[in-house]
């Protein structure tokens, strides 16, 4: 699958891109970075330190990263485009070690700062709009043009259907159009709550604001990673009634129960969601959400689908979603869902007037300078109750299997480099991968 899309894409030719992925390279320096070279099988290396490219790059020394459930669907291979050697990671932060010669404002060497996980060229139409997450000048991608008849803005690290752009999950990275791209951090806000404000507070508040939750809604989320964690939480922030969590994994239910105080159902417990949603609410849900990772199919239907790539991405959780809400009841879709899927229940979407909502990549920018200011300082929102686990960047090829069987209850892990400062009172300190439990 991998070559065929990658050959297919060189085929189409690339998009016009007002950045581009290749990069130079600092001489005779190397840094540990975390390299895809197929599937299940992800590695470190040692790659070469990035320099300056072009004028408005700025180089990152990274103090902290971590992993993703959407890197799952990279480690398994499911995201089209990716090649061997591919630099993984769209989550990091860090200290800013060197500037091309046009970044002149906050963004000095030595100041701490946040990177979005997509980059925005700050110029088009949906950068204006500070939708970075839709920038049209980004990502040179011809096939995600062809299949989506648009395209989004690059991400780091996530295959070269986002424009190839090697990721955070290393020692050094190089982010393109800096001064759009990063967000500089108070020194009062420590790493291991600015860190998240790459990807995933921004991606779980915008699922919430976008699919319109309000006072009083009653809220099902499917999926109870920290995606799904955070929703549940902003959810209650915005006023919803009751946040109801749907997952199998007995500790992320566990977790939901005790730090959020949801109420959750075990889908392995409760095949049929959609009947157990209704007998614990009978009007059926006003707000539906989609956290999770659920593409490995229910049914044998989709099963033999999906090995034989009849369908990339599976419908059951759509369904659920579609069924369980109430008439006029609104879907929103934030799991990364990549191409296509069969037998979806478009009946009872039109007849029940469900709106299905694609809340798309989250616009990092949009959110970011909120979440900061009026969430994360005044203590309305502590990100660090997600965090289960810290390990250093050694351990991170280890980390994938560990972190895709949850391993001694992984949930989101802080990655650490010789850049790092010191675990900060009240989380996790660092241990090794060998360690954990299970192993």
């Amino acid at each position: 699958m991998q070559a065929a899309a990658n050959k297919f894409q060189e085929n189409l030719g690339p998009e016009p891109s007002d950045v581009q992925a290749d990069y130079k390279h600092l001489p005779g320096g190397t840094m540990q970075a975390l390299a895809w070279f197929g599937t299940n099988d992800v590695r470190m290396v040692a790659a070469p330190i990035p320099d300056i490219t072009e004028p408005d790059d700025v180089i990152l020394q990274v103090t902290g990263t971590t992993i993703c459930g959407s890197d799952l669907h990279l480690y398994h291979g499911e995201i089209l485009a990716l090649q061997k050697g591919d630099i993984l990671g769209h989550e990091f932060m860090g200290k800013v070690f060197k500037v091309g010669p046009n970044v002149k404002n906050l963004i000095k060497p030595g100041q701490r700062v946040v990177s979005s996980f997509q980059i925005s060229c700050g110029k088009c139409e949906y950068c204006q709009e500070n939708l970075s997450s839709f920038c049209d000048r980004t990502n040179a991608s011809s096939l995600q043009d062809y299949m989506y008849g648009q395209r989004d803005a690059g991400f780091f690290g996530y295959s070269h259907f986002t424009g190839g752009f090697p990721g955070g999950q290393a020692e050094y990275v190089r982010v393109p159009i800096g001064e759009i791209n990063l967000l500089p951090i108070p020194d009062n806000v420590p790493d291991e709550k600015a860190l998240y404000l790459s990807d995933v507070l921004p991606t779980s508040y915008h699922t919430v604001g976008d699919t319109g939750v309000k006072s009083g809604d009653v809220v099902g989320i499917w999926g109870l990673g920290p995606i799904g964690q955070c929703a549940a939480r902003w959810a209650l922030l915005k006023g919803a009634s009751r946040v109801i969590g749907i997952d199998r994994i007995h500790s992320r239910l566990q977790f939901a129960e005790s730090k959020t105080g949801i109420e959750t159902i075990d889908f392995s417990q409760y095949p049929d969601v959609t009947k157990r949603i209704y007998e614990l609410c009978p009007r059926g849900l006003d707000v539906a959400l989609d956290c999770g990772t659920f593409h490995e199919p229910k049914t044998l239907m989709h099963k033999i689908q999906k090995t034989f790539m009849l369908e990339t991405d599976v419908p059951e959780t759509i369904n659920e979603m579609i069924v369980s809400v109430r008439k006029m009841g609104r879907c929103g879709l934030i799991s990364a869902y990549a191409g296509f899927a069969n037998a979806v229940n478009v009946g009872a979407l039109m007849e029940k007037g469900v709106r299905l909502i694609g809340n798309g990549q989250a616009p990092v920018r949009k959110y970011w300078e909120e979440i900061l200011n009026d969430y994360i300082i005044p203590g309305k929102f502590d990100p660090t109750f997600m965090i289960t686990h810290r390990v250093p960047i050694e351990d991170l090829a280890k980390l994938y299997p560990a972190f895709d069987n949850r391993i001694d209850g992984v949930e989101k892990v802080f990655i650490e480099t010789q850049f790092s400062s010191a675990p900060s009172s009240g989380c996790p300190h660092t241990t090794r991968v060998d360690d954990w439990n299970s192993i």
